[in-house]
């Protein structure tokens, strides 16, 4: 059965205190080769049968209405995983 991965970011303007959090565990542990972390959400969603243009665009729906806050995040990818 084929998944569908929908990947949700907050918005670029944002601040992300998660992502902040981490890059700041990852400075003192020593790690400086990065200058930032922005943390996201990852949705599967299994497919029952093929996955089709009108099933991707549902998704694209869903992921706009349900899965993502349009104030504060964007959805900013949708994929088919076989």
């Amino acid at each position: 059965m084929p998944t569908i991965v929908v990947d949700v970011m907050p918005k670029a303007e944002l601040l992300d205190p998660q992502g902040k959090a981490v890059a700041g565990a990852l400075a003192r542990m020593g790690v400086e080769s990065f200058s930032g972390v922005r943390i996201g959400k990852r949705f599967e969603l299994t497919v029952d049968g093929d996955v089709s243009d009108a099933v991707l665009d549902q998704v694209r729906e869903i992921a706009a209405d349900v899965l993502s806050n349009s104030v504060i995040e964007d959805v900013v990818g949708v994929e088919v995983v076989e």
